[in-house]
């Protein structure tokens, strides 16, 4: 991909993430019928719990820092432990930073990296709402993570990594930061088929996590090129039902899911 359009794909991104953290405009949902976008809290109750959500999950944080953009729980799929050190790729409110905050207790530690400005005062602000003392957010690119390398236990993303146009480098520098034998447990969009043209050239779909989306078998061979073993990709159960939601009427649920996908560096 040239240059320039790498970076054009990352204004999209940025611009649209901004309004979001602002209350307008909502990442991976469409604007006219995105439950967080939305005025029925029963349809965002309903795509919370379809992501993984718990109600004492969603219950245990400030108002603000769940912004409805994600596509699964990867808190749960990291099976995160007491004294891990976890970062969040693209921490937006900083959701499941503080619900893995609580997890890893206070002799752990997360960190959560987002390219908005925005999103990263919003994060901040929750943060010191919230008394979480054992969670810090970072201004940063997820392609090139202001991390220290091997420092890292476990690697959390939701809904994210599929927006960026160099989805190598954003897996070559997580297998750098994170220690041997540590772990990935991602939730994200992938392609199960070729996607029209028509969906994939729409910036609405593109920041929206379905035309970034990319094929379920090119994201494991990208794995196990940068150095992953033991790589898991699962389509979740109620993928079509969420993804549909996003965008009505579309089709997009005929080419894109949502899946937990897991991944280890070997010692």
């Amino acid at each position: 991909m040239k240059e320039n359009q790498t970076d054009k794909i990352r204004q999209l991104v940025r611009g649209r993430y901004a309004k979001a953290a602002e209350g307008s405009g909502c990442g991976c949902q469409s604007e006219n019928a995105s439950p967080c976008c939305g005025s029925s809290a029963d349809i965002a109750q309903t795509a919370n719990q379809i992501m993984g959500y718990s109600q004492e999950e969603l219950g245990s944080v400030v108002e603000g820092a769940n912004l409805g953009l994600g596509c699964g729980n990867p808190t749960v799929i990291g099976n995160l432990k007491q004294g891990e050190i976890v970062l969040d790729l693209g921490s937006g409110g900083g959701f499941d930073c503080f619900l893995a905050a609580k997890k890893v207790g206070d002799k752990g530690r997360v960190i959560g990296v987002d390219m908005t400005p925005e999103m990263l005062t919003k994060a901040r602000e929750n943060g010191v709402k919230m008394g979480a003392t054992n969670v810090e957010f970072r201004l940063g690119e997820i392609e090139h993570l202001p991390v220290a390398d091997n420092s890292i236990d476990v690697i959390i993303s939701n809904c994210v990594i599929n927006l960026s146009p160099e989805k190598r480098q954003v897996f070559q520098d997580v297998y750098r930061v994170l220690k041997p034998s540590g772990r990935l447990a991602i939730s994200d969009v992938v392609a199960t088929a070729d996607m029209p043209d028509q969906l994939r050239e729409q910036a609405v779909m593109l920041t929206g996590c379905i035309a970034g989306a990319e094929h379920i078998d090119r994201i494991r061979n990208l794995l196990g090129e940068v150095g992953f073993r033991d790589v898991k990709i699962e389509l979740k159960a109620h993928s079509k039902e969420l993804v549909s939601g996003w965008f009505p009427g579309s089709g997009a649920e005929d080419y894109v899911a949502s899946a937990n996908i897991q991944a280890f560096k070997p010692l």
